[in-house]
């Protein structure tokens, strides 16, 4: 308990357009025979994120969700905390995508509200980039013009060069609508902490379906 393959059924029945896992080489997130499972009974999207190592890698193939979106973090991360360098890790990235593109799997690159870096992305063959949103997060309540700002630029800037826009890392009932009615183009969010947590307050079905209003136009 929790079965989490239960709650990811129940999840997609109030509404999610989709499931979003990252496993972790110590599996403190979600156990990779979980993945497997998943793959079985997701009936929306199903995208696995991690960090493109080897075993990462033929994990996904053999699972072959719809989109993978591919994080930085080394094996010792405790959570995503900054985006891909695409410029110093262009060829590898290049490489790895078309191994996945090879499969038919929509590939995603997370990554900061650099426009150089989302430039470069386009450059390794990736369809969408995910924009890291905690600086985003972090200073809403400050100033949430200000905050917002670098992403609406990164979000012109994904669209100048091809690229599919996600965005995740932080989002949550406060800062979600503000988000969305500010960015060009957004196609998806992954929300995890933020749902859970407000989940043990007001109920697994009512967060699903308050974080899905504030996404509507």
């Amino acid at each position: 308990m929790p079965d989490v393959i239960e709650a990811a059924k129940n999840i997609e029945r109030f509404g999610a357009e989709g499931i979003t896992v990252h496993p972790r080489p110590d599996e403190r997130h979600i156990r990779r025979s979980d993945v497997y499972e998943l793959k079985k009974v997701v009936t929306t999207e199903f995208n696995i994120e991690g960090y493109p190592s080897e075993d990462f890698i033929r994990m996904v193939l053999k699972v072959k969700p719809q989109q993978v979106t591919l994080v930085p973090d080394p094996p010792e991360a405790l959570t995503s905390s900054a985006g891909w360098d695409t410029i110093k890790h262009e060829a590898f990235l290049k490489e790895v995508v078309k191994r996945f593109h090879d499969a038919g799997i929509r590939t995603s690159l997370f990554i900061e509200a650099d426009t150089e870096m989302i430039f470069r992305a386009a450059k390794t063959g990736t369809n969408r980039v995910e924009l890291y949103t905690e600086p985003y997060a972090a200073n809403y309540e400050q100033d949430r013009e200000a905050a917002i700002k670098p992403f609406i630029e990164a979000a012109k800037a994904a669209a100048t060069a091809g690229l599919g826009l996600n965005a995740g890392h932080d989002l949550n009932l406060d800062n979600l609508r503000y988000f969305k009615d500010n960015i060009p183009g957004l196609l998806e969010v992954s929300i995890g902490h933020a749902l859970i947590s407000d989940s043990l307050y007001l109920g697994l079905e009512n967060t699903v379906q308050m974080h899905l209003e504030r996404l509507r136009y």
